[in-house]
């Protein structure tokens, strides 16, 4: 008995250090079919719980150990993913409308990093590491010509990804940080920017954002993103971000994080008022959880994707929850799904992006178990 005392003790605070960091969210959605599905390849269905709101979760397409990011769908609700470390794009059609992918097209390779796809008529858009480029595109086919270079970006450092979107007339495309925390040399570095569709124009639509990968677009056309705050400040601090991302406004970085507060870590003594003149966000979720894709559900609430911590003591994020929003502000927080790690601990999967279909149905890409989810809405 004295022997198992002591793994007595260790069990019993590992379920409590668990519990707690899940406190700060109401349940929706548990579901455990995540822990079969770890190794690409061996996949396994199960309906979710009959309470749950959502029909069922299905595996729609098994990349067989790629590991996909980006999603979009192109003019003939064709889904496409991107696959930066195997530098190309991939097409997933589903002619039958069955919920599984027929085929996976390599539609674009030998690209450097891609991660952002948008479509604008018939051109294909795509965010490399170090520039963004286009090519005519035909939607029967899954054939493109020839690449053409927008602009160029800032390449290398510690964010390697480029995500864009089209909205109306122009393209939006964010650039992350190359450090932890510094002052970036080049200004399109920690920002979003915006240039017309054929790339002229290019400016910086709005700065401080260290690491907003990915954004969307409200039924009004302003802009959201999920941004990351910075590392080795502890558990708790920062916290990352939710913010309505404006034109020409700072959100403090690397000088602030958090509701305007001025990193005293970062160039102590340095620019102590800078926070004053920056944007709160609007909402702030817990350190760590590294928030990705984002996007508005059909009752105008927002999906967040957790990756999911590296630096934290406590795992924490590895869910997709939802932000109930009431006149533009968070009212409550909700899970959505979880299931990406175990109550052990284990990671088993991690979200990546979100985007629904003309169908209502929500995909969602894992750049960990190497699949994209089908979750079809009742």
């Amino acid at each position: 008995m004295k022997k198992l005392l002591p793994l007595l003790i260790i069990a019993v605070l590992i379920g409590a250090l668990f519990l707690l960091g899940q406190k700060y969210l109401r349940s929706n959605v548990n579901i455990d079919i995540l822990t079969q599905i770890a190794q690409p390849g061996k996949n396994s269905e199960k309906s979710l719980p009959s309470s749950s709101q959502l029909a069922g979760l299905e595996i729609f397409a098994d990349l067989k150990g790629a590991l996909p990011r980006a999603l979009a769908f192109d003019k003939n609700g064709v889904l496409f993913a991107s696959v930066p470390a195997q530098g190309k794009i991939i097409a997933l059609p589903d002619a039958n409308r069955d919920g599984k992918a027929d085929r996976i097209v390599e539609v674009i390779t030998g690209l450097s990093r891609p991660h952002g796809i948008a479509f604008d008529g018939n051109f294909i858009y795509i965010g490399e590491t170090d520039k963004v480029v286009r090519a005519s595109y035909n939607a029967d086919n899954f054939t493109i010509g020839s690449l053409q270079t927008l602009f160029s970006l800032p390449d290398g450092g510690r964010h390697f990804t480029r995500t864009i979107r089209v909205l109306k007339d122009k393209l939006y495309t964010s650039v992350g940080s190359s450090c932890d925390t510094c002052v970036e040399k080049d200004e399109y570095r920690a920002a979003i920017l915006v240039s017309n569709l054929d790339g002229s124009g290019l400016r910086v639509f709005a700065r401080g954002l260290r690491n907003s990968v990915f954004f969307t677009f409200d039924s009004q056309g302003k802009l959201w993103g999920a941004d990351m705050g910075r590392d080795f400040l502890g558990d708790n601090l920062p916290p990352d971000e939710i913010n309505i991302i404006e034109d020409g406004k700072d959100y403090g970085w690397p000088y602030c994080y958090g509701d305007r507060l001025r990193d005293s870590n970062f160039m102590p003594g340095q620019k102590t008022d800078y926070c004053l003149s920056t944007q709160s966000p609007l909402y702030q979720l817990p350190a760590h959880v590294a928030p990705l894709g984002v996007v508005f559900d059909k009752d105008g609430n927002l999906l967040v994707a957790l990756h999911g911590s590296w630096n934290s003591t406590v795992p924490v994020g590895y869910k997709i929850v939802k932000l109930n929003l009431t006149k533009g502000k968070v009212v409550q927080v909700d899970d959505f799904v979880t299931g990406f790690i175990t109550p052990a601990g284990k990671v088993v999967g991690r979200p990546v992006d979100l985007i629904f279909n003309k169908e209502g149905e929500l995909f969602v890409s894992d750049d960990y178990a190497g699949v994209i989810y089908l979750l079809r809405t009742k």
